[in-house]
């Protein structure tokens, strides 16, 4: 049986994990909302608004 070693061998994918980030923030939200989340609600969990100031647009 092989073990994979301990430390230091692990490849992170940051894009994947900031993806994953937003789809739990995306559920938390829509678990608390007593309605469907509207569009402007999705914008402002996952920040859009912030990507687009800091983008300059």
């Amino acid at each position: 049986m092989h073990v994979a070693p301990v430390g230091g061998t692990a490849v992170q994918d940051h894009v994947a994990l900031a993806e994953i980030e937003l789809c739990g923030d995306l559920i938390i939200a829509a678990s608390a909302a007593q309605d469907r989340l509207s569009l402007e609600s999705i914008d402002e969990v996952l920040r859009v608004a912030e990507e687009r100031d800091a983008s300059g647009g």
